[in-house]
Parts: C-alpha cells; structure tokens; sequence
C-alpha cells in the first residue's frame, strides 16, 4: 500500500503562486491539492484535459466559461477541457480543493498551459 500525507507532499513551483502540491500522478489521472488562503486565486487558463475540483475546505467562487459559482466544503465541480477556469478565495478563512485531471496531461501540454499563463500577464 502506497500513502501520501498532504503535508509531507512538496509544494509544486507554479504560474500561480499559491500552495500547490501533486499528490498523485500517472497517465491516466493526476491529483493536485490546491490551498489557496484569503485572498488568493488562479490566474484564468484552459487545460487541454478534463478537470474536476472537489472542495475539500472553505469556500470560494469557481469559474468555468462565462459561468461563476460560489462553492463551499464537499461539493464536486466539473470542468471540461479547453474551457477557460478559475478559483478565486474571497473569504478570510482557507478554501481547499482537490484537483484532478483526467487523463493526465502531458509535459507538452502542461508547458503550453503554463506559457499562456506566463504571456496573458
């Protein structure tokens, strides 16, 4: 049996600049733990891949698209590849969630995601 505690999984260096760490990865699937504190949100991207977000604590606003939801603790969300999203933390307590893909993107994939972040600034 294989575990990974959150706190032990090493932050992951990110366009983002929030608290960021993958707990699990393989071909098919990939698991990020996203805490973002008051304040903080994602900068607004497209994945090439399905995502969907588990809301592990807090609330928060997630976007998908031209739609904007508020959002709180055990509430799934899906979100479908190629569509523009984002979490934001308009609250003054933490908001946790659980971001999955599926499958998981690849190196080439994650590096045009990233340069979009990087050159939409």
């Amino acid at each position: 049996m294989n575990t990974i505690n959150y706190n032990e999984a090493g932050r992951v260096n990110n366009p983002h600049g929030v608290d960021a760490r993958k707990l699990y990865s393989n071909e098919h699937v990939q698991a990020v733990h996203i805490h973002l504190k008051a304040g903080e949100s994602l900068k607004k991207h497209a994945t090439a891949v399905d995502v969907f977000f588990y809301v592990l604590e807090g609330e928060g606003i997630v976007e998908i698209g031209d739609e904007k939801q508020l959002v709180s603790k055990d509430t799934l969300i899906e979100s479908p590849k190629n569509i523009p999203h984002c979490l934001y933390n308009e609250s003054n307590a933490d908001f946790r969630v659980l971001v999955v893909k599926t499958p998981a993107p690849t190196t080439d994939q994650n590096k045009k995601a990233i340069e979009n972040i990087v050159n939409s600034k």
